[in-house]
C-alpha cells in the first residue's frame, strides 16, 4: 500500500491547487464580467402572477449554475411541447418560411408567461426587428418597403398566429403595442424601393450600418445618424401640389413623419443585408435606445418621504419603506445593467426633489440588481447585459437567458457632477467596453471555470481508480 500513497497525496495536492486557483480567480474577478445562464420553468402562483407577490417562488433542489424558479414536473412548457398549427389567412405575401429560424427565436423571446417581464429588453426588440426584416426581404420581389392597410392586417394576424403556435404569449401584439399600421408606410411619403434609392445616399447609409459595433454605436451613433439623415430626406419629399385629404399626410407632425420614415429605412437596410446581419444591426440600434431610459413605473413614494425626511430619525423604518418600494419596482420587469443605472438615477432624483438629501442607497444597501426581477433560490436580482442575448429553450433546462453576475454594484446616488451614461468612462458599471467585442469575453472567463472542473475530475479519476 505504500507505493499508492504517494500518487494519492500528489493528486490531492493538485486538486487543492486547482480549487485554490479557482477561488482566487473568483475573488479577483469583480472588475470583469461574469454571467450566469438562468433557466426558468413557467409556473404561475395562485394569484395568477408568475413570480408571486414581491417574493420569489419556492426554491427547487439546488443545481450548479442553474437556479430555477418554481420548477414542477406537472407544469411542462406546454406551448413548445404541444405546438399548434396556426390558421393563416392566405392573404399575406410575406415569406415566413424563409425566416423560419428567426420566427422561432421571436417565439422563444416572447414565450408565454415571460413575455411581459422580458418585453422591453428582449421580446419587443426581437419582434420589431423580425417584422422589419420580413418586409425588407419581401421588397426584393415587390419593390415596396411597406404593406397597404389590408395586407398589414392579414400579415400581422398571421405573424402573431405563427408565434403563438410556437409558444409565444397570445397577447404579444398588445404587449409590444404592434398594430397593422406599424407595417404600413404610415406618414412617410416614400415606400417604393426605386424612389427611395433616388432620394437617399444609399452607399453612405449602407457603409455606416452594415458593420455596427454594438457598444461604440451607442456613443458614436454612426449608423443611427445615417438612418436619421435618410429619414429626413424621405420626410421632406413632397406629395405633389395637391395632396389628397384622404391620406391626411400633409397634416402629420414632421417629427412623426421622420419616425415613420425611419421604419422605412430600417426595412431598406434589412433588404440589403443578410437576415442575421440585419437582425444584429436592428437589435443593436434597439439596445442603444432602451439603455438610455428606465422602463420601470415609479408609484407614489409617500411612505418613503414620510419615513425618511427630516434627517431620518428612524433608520429601520426608513429602510423598511425603501426596500418595500424597491421590491415593488423589481417585480415589474427584467432590466439591463444600464437601465438599472438609469432607474437608480431617476428614483434618486425623485427622492431628492422630495427633500430627501441623505444617500438612501448607501444607508439601506440598495444595489443596481435590486431594480431588476429577482430569480433563483437566493432571490438574486437578474440584471441582463447591456447587450441582452436571445432567450433559449431546452426541454430539460427550460427557458434560459444570461444574467450579469458581477459583484453587487451599489446603486449610485445621483449628483450633478456625475452623468449616468455608458459613454462616460468614469462611470463604473458592468458590461461596458470590456464586453464590446461581442460575447466572447463573457464565455472565455466561464471556460476557465469549466476547464478547472474537468481538470479536477481527471485528477480524481487518476487517483482513485
Amino acid at each position: 500500500m505504500r507505493p499508492r500513497a504517494e500518487p494519492q497525496r500528489l493528486g490531492l495536492f493538485l486538486l487543492l491547487l486547482l480549487l485554490t486557483f479557482f477561488l482566487a480567480l473568483q475573488e479577483t474577478g469583480c472588475s470583469s464580467l461574469e454571467y450566469l445562464r438562468v433557466s426558468l420553468v413557467m409556473e404561475k402562483e395562485e394569484d395568477g402572477s408568475l413570480f408571486g407577490n414581491n417574493s420569489p417562488s419556492p426554491a427547487p433542489q439546488p443545481q450548479p449554475l442553474l437556479p430555477f424558479l418554481g420548477p414542477s414536473p406537472l407544469t411542462p412548457l406546454t406551448p413548445f411541447t404541444n405546438s399548434t398549427i396556426p390558421k393563416l389567412s392566405g392573404f399575406c405575401t410575406l415569406n415566413f418560411v424563409a425566416l423560419e429560424s428567426m420566427m422561432s427565436e421571436s417565439a422563444i423571446d416572447c414565450i408565454s408567461a415571460f413575455a411581459p417581464y422580458l418585453a422591453n429588453v428582449v421580446c419587443c426588440p426581437q419582434l420589431q426587428s423580425t417584422l422589419a426584416i420580413l418586409i425588407g426581404q419581401s421588397s426584393k420581389d415587390t419593390s415596396m418597403l411597406a404593406l397597404n392597410g389590408t395586407q398589414a392586417k392579414y400579415c400581422l394576424s398571421d405573424f402573431e398566429q405563427i408565434l403563438v403556435g410556437q409558444g409565444a404569449n397570445n397577447t404579444v401584439g398588445q404587449i409590444c403595442s404592434v398594430r397593422p399600421s406599424n407595417l404600413t408606410q404610415g406618414s412617410c411619403p416614400i415606400s417604393d424601393v426605386n424612389e427611395f434609392e433616388s432620394v437617399v445616399e444609399t452607399s453612405t447609409l449602407l457603409s455606416s450600418c452594415e458593420n455596427v459595433d454594438p457598444v461604440n454605436e451607442c456613443c458614436s451613433e454612426t449608423c443611427e445618424n445615417a438612418i436619421l439623415e435618410a429619414a429626413r430626406k424621405l420626410a421632406l419629399k413632397s406629395y405633389g401640389p395637391t395632396p389628397s385629404m384622404e391620406s391626411s399626410h400633409s397634416f402629420v407632425d414632421h417629427s412623426t413623419r421622420i419616425s415613420d420614415c425611419k421604419h422605412i429605412v430600417h426595412r431598406w437596410l434589412a433588404s440589403k443585408l443578410d437576415p442575421s446581419q440585419a437582425k444584429e444591426v436592428l437589435r443593436g440600434l434597439s439596445n442603444c435606445k432602451i439603455n438610455k431610459a428606465c422602463p420601470l413605473i415609479f408609484p407614489d413614494m409617500k411612505h418613503i418621504t414620510k419615513g425618511c425626511r427630516d434627517g431620518i430619525k428612524n433608520k429601520t423604518s426608513c429602510c423598511r419603506a425603501m426596500k418595500s418600494y424597491v421590491d415593488h419596482l423589481q417585480s415589474q420587469s427584467f432590466v439591463t445593467n444600464l437601465q438599472a443605472l438609469n432607474c437608480a438615477t431617476s428614483l434618486g432624483n425623485k427622492l431628492q426633489k422630495a427633500n430627501i438629501t441623505e444617500n438612501l442607497y448607501n444607508l439601506c444597501h440598495i444595489s443596481l440588481k435590486d431594480f431588476s426581477l429577482q430569480v433563483g433560490p437566493l432571490a438574486t436580482g437578474c440584471l441582463l447585459s447591456s447587450l441582452p442575448s436571445d432567450v433559449t429553450f431546452d426541454r430539460i433546462t427550460g427557458v434560459s437567458f444570461l444574467c450579469d453576475l458581477n459583484d453587487n454594484i451599489p446603486a449610485p446616488w445621483p449628483s450633478s457632477q456625475l452623468a449616468a451614461s455608458s459613454c462616460n468612462k468614469t462611470v463604473k458599471i458592468p458590461a461596458l467596453p470590456a464586453a464590446a467585442n461581442g460575447v466572447n469575453g463573457v464565455y472565455d472567463e466561464k471556460m476557465v471555470f469549466f476547464n478547472l472542473v474537468i481538470a479536477a475530475g481527471i485528477v480524481l479519476l487518476i487517483v482513485f481508480r
